[in-house]
C-alpha cells in the first residue's frame, strides 16, 4: 500500500476477522514503522465506515477502513469565522447542525471553508487534540451534501467517550430521506449486507460476503406516485448505508445519481439541488454525565422547498 500522503481505503480480509485495528493497519502498511501506525490512531485519522477507531477495537472481515497518511509537516489550520448552527454546546462538546455542501475536514482540494475551520473558530481553537493537526475534534462524518446533526468533542476525554459511543452502537440516528417513487407499503426493515463495489470502487453496494448493515424506515409524507419522504433509522454505521439500502429496495434518494436516481425520471418542475438526504436527530450519551442526550436538526431551506414544491404538484 502506498505511504504518500493522502487518504486511502481497503476492505478486511476474513485472515483479519476480529483482530485488532492496529495490527491490521500494521499488516496493511508494512512500510510504515509501528510508532508511525499507532500516530495514525492517536491522531484520529483511522476510520471504520465514518467513525473513528481507537488501536484496540476489533475488526471483522467486509469493514471498510480508510485511513489518511497527513503530511509530515501539515500545514497549521487557522480559525475562519463562518456561521454555525449551535444545536447543543457545553465545556466537553459541540453539536451543530451541518449546512450542506460544506466539507467536515480538511482535504485534498478543499479550502478553508471546512466544518473544522468553523470549529476552531467559534470554539477559540478549544477543539480535542486527539483529532491531529487536520481533524481536531472530528469523531464522526457526514458527506459533504448531507446535511444535519454532527458531533465533536472539546476535551481529549470527551473524544475517547464519543468515539466509544458510536463504535459500540450506543447512538440512535435518524435521517430524513427524499426519495424517488412511492413505496406500497407503511414502513418497512432491511437487512443486507454493504460492502465495497467490485468494480466501482467509489460505490459501495449489498453483496454477499459485505459487513452487516440493518435500517428501517417508515413514510412521513407522500407526494402521489412521484416522491416520498421517509424517517430512516439506522442501526449499524455503514458507509453510506441509506443511499444504497434505500436503492436496494428500489426507492433512490432524490439527487443521488450515483445510487440510480435519474433526473430525466424526475418532474422537471422540481429543482434537485443536491442528495437530499438529512442527519434529523441523533441520540447519544453526554460524554461526561452519560445522560442521553437528543439532538435534533431541522430541514434546512433547500430541502425544504423542494417539498412544497412537490406539495404544489401534487395538488
Amino acid at each position: 500500500m502506498p505511504q504518500e500522503p493522502g487518504e486511502y481505503s481497503f476492505e478486511v480480509g476474513p485472515e483479519f476477522d476480529r483482530v485488532r485495528a492496529d495490527r491490521v493497519l500494521a499488516a496493511q502498511l508494512p512500510e510504515l514503522s509501528r510508532s508511525r501506525v499507532q500516530k495514525l490512531f492517536d491522531e484520529a485519522l483511522v476510520f471504520c465506515d465514518d467513525d473513528a477507531l481507537d488501536k484496540g477495537d476489533r475488526l471483522h472481515a467486509g469493514d471498510l477502513v480508510s485511513y489518511e497518511i497527513p503530511d509530515l509537516k501539515p500545514a497549521q489550520l487557522h480559525p475562519v469565522d463562518i456561521p454555525l448552527s449551535v444545536l447543543y454546546e457545553d465545556e466537553s462538546m459541540i453539536a451543530v447542525d451541518k449546512a450542506p455542501g460544506m466539507v467536515v475536514h480538511p482535504g485534498a482540494g478543499t479550502g478553508e471553508d471546512t466544518l473544522v475551520h468553523a470549529l476552531l473558530f467559534h470554539c477559540k481553537g478549544g477543539l480535542s487534540g486527539i483529532g491531529g493537526e487536520e481533524r481536531p475534534g472530528i469523531v464522526h462524518r457526514l458527506d459533504k451534501e448531507t446535511s444535519g446533526v454532527i458531533v465533536s468533542a472539546k476535551s481529549d476525554a470527551a473524544f475517547l467517550a464519543l468515539t466509544r459511543a458510536f463504535s459500540q452502537r450506543k447512538t440512535h440516528k435518524c435521517y430524513l430521506a427524499l426519495v424517488a417513487g412511492s413505496p406500497t407499503m407503511e414502513a418497512g426493515a432491511i437487512d443486507a449486507p454493504i460492502g465495497r463495489h467490485h468494480s466501482a470502487r467509489q460505490k459501495m453496494c449489498v453483496r454477499e460476503g459485505g459487513r452487516e448493515a440493518q435500517s428501517d424506515w417508515e413514510v412521513a409524507e407522500r407526494f402521489g406516485k412521484v416522491a416520498t419522504l421517509l424517517r430512516v433509522t439506522i442501526h449499524t454505521g455503514r458507509t453510506h448505508q441509506v443511499r444504497v439500502h434505500l436503492s436496494h429496495i428500489g426507492l433512490p434518494i432524490a439527487g443521488d445519481e450515483l445510487y440510480g436516481w435519474h433526473a430525466n425520471k424526475w418532474p422537471k418542475e422540481v429543482p434537485v439541488p443536491r442528495i437530499l438526504l438529512h442527519a434529523w436527530t441523533l441520540e447519544i450519551p453526554h460524554p461526561v454525565t452519560k445522560e442521553p442526550l437528543e439532538l435534533e436538526a431541522p430541514l434546512p431551506d433547500d430541502f425544504e422547498k423542494v417539498l412544497e414544491a412537490l406539495r404544489a404538484l401534487a395538488k
